[in-house]
């Protein structure tokens, strides 16, 4: 059998990741599924098996809300001393309406979608160093256009609103993925990295916010929006992760680059190259990001 290329899927017990792991998996990929939610995982696992004959899948839980969780994880990952040719961060949470923060005390969106795949992407380095042509994709949003990072608030310890967690911590993937990429050519280091939206894909993110007990009006207006976005303007998942899966496979995609879908407003459509906000193209404020990430994970990358 051939030699097949070894794929890292972060939160692919369901929704994108598991869609960009199924579709990697019925492509030829050994597909590695990491995800906090061991059962669903493991059924993740026999769904692709099932849906394609011979799939080369694992499950590996990872929780990304604990550094500590990380580093044993690349540790595990590490022992095989195997090339990783591509990982796919796309673990994200919607945040809570109360407050959360991860094991560290970060916020918890925060916490999950950029520090906790800045120092998992660092410390596979090694491992994606073994490989010919290795690729980080970073998954995204539409909302990273209205974010900005609050620097002087990072963790929302003062001021605490869900939705603009949350678009920060979008934000701050979309700055992750395009400084990666731009420290990795000055370094000569072959690693492509970028970045891709979904649009607005019918996944179960939002769910447990819906079930919350509103505390304001905002709170109401917020979930009413969601769910009508959802079903006026949504794709399926699968549907959702095809930019992400272009991102991560097509030959034409390049370091550097942003993909969503084509469609209106990017809500949908067939993937292509989009452009980044404003704020994530502010170099400066990128390499303010990056040193804060270094300092508050205490992982260095080699470049």
């Amino acid at each position: 059998m051939p030699h097949r290329r070894l794929a890292l899927v972060t939160g692919a017990a369901s929704g994108l990741g598991y869609e960009v792991a199924a579709a990697l998996a019925a492509r030829g990929d050994r597909v590695l599924l990491a995800d906090r939610s061991v059962e669903r995982g493991l059924e993740a696992v026999e769904r692709i098996r099932a849906a394609t004959t011979g799939a080369a899948v694992e499950f590996r839980p990872l929780d990304l809300a604990s550094l500590e969780h990380v580093r044993a994880f690349v540790e595990l990952l590490e022992r095989d001393e195997e090339p990783l040719h591509l990982l796919v961060n796309n673990a994200g949470i919607l945040p809570s309406l109360q407050r959360q923060q991860t094991k560290e005390g970060f916020e918890l969106a925060f916490g999950i979608a950029l520090l906790g795949h800045f120092a998992l992407t660092a410390l596979l380095v090694p491992a994606l160093q073994r490989a010919p042509a290795p690729r980080v994709v970073s998954v995204t949003s539409l909302v990273q256009a209205y974010a900005r990072i609050e620097f002087d608030d990072i963790h929302a310890r003062l001021r605490y609103e869900p939705q603009r967690a949350y678009n920060q911590s979008k934000l701050a993937v979309l700055m992750f993925a395009l400084e990666l990429d731009a420290r990795a050519r000055r370094a000569g280091f072959r690693l492509q990295s970028l970045a891709a939206h979904p649009g607005i894909a019918r996944t179960a993110i939002g769910d447990a916010r819906m079930n919350e007990p509103p505390r304001r009006l905002r709170d109401s207006l917020e979930v009413w929006a969601l769910r009508a976005a959802m079903s006026l303007f949504g794709q399926s998942a699968a549907e959702g992760a095809r930019p992400i899966l272009h991102a991560a496979t097509a030959p034409d995609a390049s370091g550097g680059e942003f993909y969503g879908p084509g469609g209106f407003r990017q809500f949908k459509g067939e993937p292509r190259r989009v452009q980044p906000s404003r704020a994530a193209l502010d170099a400066p404020a990128r390499d303010r990001l990056w040193h804060l990430s270094e300092q508050l994970t205490g992982v260095r990358w080699p470049f």
